[in-house]
């Protein structure tokens, strides 16, 4: 198996590589154009502002080679804003354009009193489709750390889904490609049997 882990100068590209290698397998953390088409999986982390990591991205070059695998029906995992990115819209700091892969919007969670943005810390994850892909992790609890949350056009899209001031999509999928709003390389032995069913995909 060939997975890559894109490097476009964002996130913590090592904690994502060490939890793979914990359930044995290999990545690879590359940008460079001929690895990334080669490969049979991509992963795309985020972490910060929509903005900032949009313009890293295209600077990097990775956007044909992102399409063209995802066109190719390969296994693509998003993970917190390399999830958003996949969206047409984000409101960060602005308006700016994702990858519009799907339709729909990057939003802020609304300030109510008794919360705080960022919602940060562990939550429930609830599966929102019959999907015994996920149906048997070892627990519902994952690590978030964000502001904003995608807010797909197609509810069908949503997988995982979390309650924070509302109900709100924490993952999506679509055949192979799977994006969550959560942190799997930081969510223990859930997060780790994610990403071994990731692989499995």
């Amino acid at each position: 198996m060939n997975l890559v882990i894109l490097d476009y100068g964002i996130g913590n590209l090592r904690s994502v590589q060490k939890a793979f290698e914990k359930i044995g397998t290999p990545a690879l953390i590359t940008n460079d154009l001929q690895q990334i088409a080669d490969a049979d999986r991509l992963v795309l982390p985020g972490v910060g502002a929509f903005g900032d990591c949009m313009e890293k991205f295209d600077a990097a070059g990775l956007r044909a080679s992102v399409l063209e695998h995802l066109q190719r029906e390969k296994p693509f995992l998003g993970i917190c804003v390399g999830m958003q990115m996949l969206f047409t819209t984000s409101h960060e700091n602005g308006t700016h354009a994702g990858l519009n892969i799907f339709p729909g919007e990057v939003v802020r969670f609304p300030l109510v009193p008794g919360y705080k943005v960022p919602h940060m810390g562990w939550n429930q994850v609830a599966v929102k489709k019959e999907n015994v892909t996920w149906n048997d992790l070892p627990s519902p609890w994952f690590y978030f750390v964000h502001s904003y949350y995608c807010q797909p056009r197609d509810a069908a899209l949503t997988v995982f889904e979390t309650d924070y001031i509302e109900p709100f999509c924490a993952g999506i999928q679509e055949g192979r490609l799977l994006a969550t709003q959560f942190h799997p390389e930081k969510s223990q032995a859930a997060g780790l049997a994610l990403l071994k069913k990731f692989v499995e995909l």
